[in-house]
């Protein structure tokens, strides 16, 4: 469901082409044909769980962060601009938290318009002016341009409702998984999607104090369980994402987050990609 101004007609080209995504994102058999030059796709990690999706014509952003009072100075990681958006522009959030929703990021990315997308059931408002929002029902592709985005299955550690995002473009498919728990949809998603180039995963194992009565329990994937679900989901590369908070109040990740998730990686498994903010993954 899309609400605002109308996306406009996609033409024949753009209509086989984004059909040929949504086969691919189904899982429906059709090969990944590897593309180059202007139609490749390169990503950036942006600041704590954010990433840029960036083709020649198009940007996609997944959980853009922007705003430094979200985490104030118990996060480290410089802030990445979003402002520059080139081509048609897409927002991807994945759950309502602050740190996973700044809306002063949505409004950068989106400056010159585009489309806000996010799950069914969940609401984020005011809009900026000239944004689109689009409700996406979970399993359900969503054919954004030369993109095809898929909200699937992930498990908050509030309750509060979350989804995670297959996304599909140039030839590449990544996950993005916003700050999901452990939790049984990662074979069903592993089987119908087939293996992805790569998956931003988080990976702090964060435990929250301010829920009473408390747990030990993480409410975020440990750095052991984020190589578990990226060797079930098939993965050639996990970037770890969502760490390095450290002094915050009544929230707290796991020792050596880094260091846990490269010597839990094997031989013939996903290879660990640490990016920087700013840094863009290379896919050689």
């Amino acid at each position: 469901m899309t609400r605002g101004p109308s996306a406009g007609g996609i033409g024949r080209r753009g209509f086989l082409k984004g059909g040929i995504a949504a086969a691919v994102s189904l899982g429906l058999g059709v090969p990944a044909v590897r593309a180059t030059g202007n139609d490749a796709l390169r990503v950036q990690r942006l600041a704590w769980a954010g990433i840029r999706l960036q083709l020649a014509n198009a940007t996609l952003f997944v959980d853009p962060l922007i705003d430094p009072n979200i985490w104030a100075s118990a996060l480290a990681d410089p802030m990445v601009a979003v402002d520059d958006a080139v081509g048609d522009s897409y927002v991807l959030v994945t759950h309502r938290h602050p740190d996973h929703y700044d809306a002063s990021a949505v409004a950068a990315a989106l400056r010159n318009g585009g489309t806000l997308v996010h799950a069914e059931g969940t609401s984020f408002h005011p809009l900026p002016a000239n944004v689109r929002e689009r409700l996406s029902p979970p399993w359900e592709p969503q054919l954004l341009g030369d993109f095809t985005a898929t909200p699937v299955p992930a498990v908050d550690g509030y309750g509060d409702r979350q989804v995670s995002w297959v996304v599909s473009a140039g030839g590449r498919r990544i996950f993005h998984g916003g700050d999901t728990m452990w939790h049984g949809n990662w074979w069903r998603i592993g089987r119908q999607f087939g293996r992805f180039d790569a998956v931003f995963l988080p990976v702090n194992g964060a435990r929250f104090s301010w829920r009473k009565p408390a747990s030990d329990e993480s409410a975020v994937l440990t750095p052991e369980q984020a190589m578990s679900a990226a060797t079930i989901l098939g993965a050639r590369y996990l970037v770890p994402i969502h760490y390095g908070v450290s002094g915050a109040e009544g929230y707290a990740e796991v020792d050596d987050v880094l260091g846990r998730l490269q010597r839990a990686a094997a031989p013939g498994g996903p290879q660990v990609r640490i990016l920087r903010p700013g840094e863009w993954l290379d896919w050689d």
